[in-house]
């Protein structure tokens, strides 16, 4: 079987590549896409090699492109939308919101919305105003709508394809300070056999505490875990993947095993998706906790300026404190 070292971003660069080979209806469509390759060049190459009928650069109007990728998928296209930045979605919500998460309801099933809207999302580059957020929770919180994230290469070029061959509309949420992390992908493997879409997945075994993440924040956590273990502590790292619908059958096993639960995820506390998984691990896992589930967030600020991003986005040693805390119960 063959197996690449891949960043992230080429990752998805390829597993675009494969969906655009296997199914003619698949269709990229978003700002500079095309010539560009995207900003993060995650759709670079691709329009040379399958032209402009099929990956299409737009004008710069997410509403608009959301909107056209409707009435593509309502006529049995398969549109995959990127959005620049996290922070540029909010102008198609309304979009996403009230059409792309209610379509199929409303027609009672009669038409499906086979559509993947790639976002772009979190912190760590340096970027300016609107560059850098973390909106998850919005979409989470829409019925119709799937979320997922990847973490790692190996997810990225899987679940991209998984995401594009599934007839319901998915969020797929990039965290783009990872496209440049490297890691083994294996290129041949069949997509059938794939972890599946909708599941966690155990990053690291671990039996003294359970840490849940997602996204970004599970190589933040699985550094976490490597200190910890150079003072004898054990951390199972817990990769949620998929955030709507929420898997947390993996999670509820580890926690029943070590008693303890720390939840992180960069976006902030205030409803985010870290008190839904706390209330849940709570209600499930109970009289197996010895010590409250706790959460290491961002914080319930508007995104900071680039200068002070580290001040805001979880890390390594506020993860380890909220272990520490956890054994002090």
């Amino acid at each position: 079987m063959a197996t690449e070292t891949l960043t992230l971003g080429k990752a998805l660069n390829t597993g675009l590549r494969r969906a655009l080979e296997n199914d003619p209806k698949v269709v990229i469509m978003g700002e500079d896409v095309g010539k560009l390759g995207g900003v993060f060049r995650i759709t670079d190459g691709l329009q040379k090699d399958f032209g402009d009928q099929r990956v299409i650069d737009t004008p710069l109007a997410e509403s608009g492109i959301i909107g056209t990728a409707v009435g593509l998928a309502i006529r049995g296209f398969r549109p995959v939308c990127e959005i620049q930045f996290d922070g540029f979605v909010y102008p198609a919500y309304d979009q996403i919101v009230s059409q792309v998460a209610k379509m199929h309801y409303r027609s009672q099933g009669k038409v499906r919305i086979p559509m993947v809207i790639r976002i772009p999302y979190g912190g760590g580059i340096g970027a300016v105003e609107h560059h850098s957020e973390s909106p998850e929770a919005y979409f989470a919180h829409t019925a119709g709508l799937k979320v997922v994230t990847c973490a790692n290469p190996q997810d990225a070029y899987v679940m991209i394809q998984q995401a594009i061959a599934s007839d319901d509309p998915i969020v797929f949420m990039e965290p783009k300070r990872r496209y440049w992390e490297k890691g083994p992908v294996e290129l041949d493997a069949p997509l059938a056999e794939a972890y599946p879409l909708h599941s966690s997945r155990v990053a690291r075994p671990g039996t003294d505490a359970t840490v849940l993440a997602y996204g970004p924040m599970v190589r933040t956590a699985l550094d976490a875990a490597t200190a910890a273990a150079e003072d004898g502590r054990e951390l199972e790292v817990i990769d949620l993947r998929t955030l709507s619908p929420l898997d947390l059958s993996a999670a509820y096993e580890s926690v029943r095993r070590t008693g303890r639960c720390v939840v992180v995820h960069e976006a902030p506390g205030n409803l985010g998706l870290g008190s839904e998984i706390a209330a849940r691990v709570t209600e499930e896992c109970f009289y197996s906790l010895e010590s409250p589930v706790l959460r290491v967030t961002g914080f319930d600020i508007p995104y900071p300026a680039a200068r002070v991003e580290e001040e805001y986005l979880p890390d390594l040693d506020r993860v380890l404190d909220a272990v520490d805390r956890t054994f002090g119960w």
